[in-house]
């Protein structure tokens, strides 16, 4: 019932910025936070930063300073703003979506991921 598609993903050098961004549709409603994970070649899904709807923000430890999470509630749209990008960030950025609430089946959504690449 929620569909997410992130965007923004590339190429760019270290100490340089992207941001990407997730576009969320359907039971939009139902959604309590959401936030973005990274994977990186031959490594476990990571948690990298999530937003709940009351504003609250959490980041890995990793990025703290450098990433900042944001939404916009009137485009149904969560962003990642990455700055001082370093070579170990080097990876498929998923959006994630958490559904639930009083008589609603918990659910986490995922979208396909953009990837982004830290390179000289």
């Amino acid at each position: 019932q929620v569909q997410l598609v992130e965007s923004g993903g590339g190429l760019v050098q270290p100490g340089g910025s992207l941001r990407l961004s997730c576009a969320a549709s359907g039971s939009i409603s139902t959604i309590y936070a959401m936030g973005w994970s990274r994977q990186a070649p031959g490594a476990q899904r990571e948690f990298v930063a999530t937003i709940s709807n009351d504003g609250r923000s959490n980041y890995v430890d990793s990025v703290k300073g450098r990433f900042t999470i944001s939404r916009d509630s009137s485009k149904n749209t969560v962003y990642l703003q990455m700055n001082s990008l370093e070579p170990e960030d080097t990876a498929v950025y998923y959006c994630r979506a958490d559904r639930g609430g009083v008589g609603i089946v918990p659910v986490t959504y995922w979208g396909p991921g953009t990837e982004v690449t830290v390179s000289s």
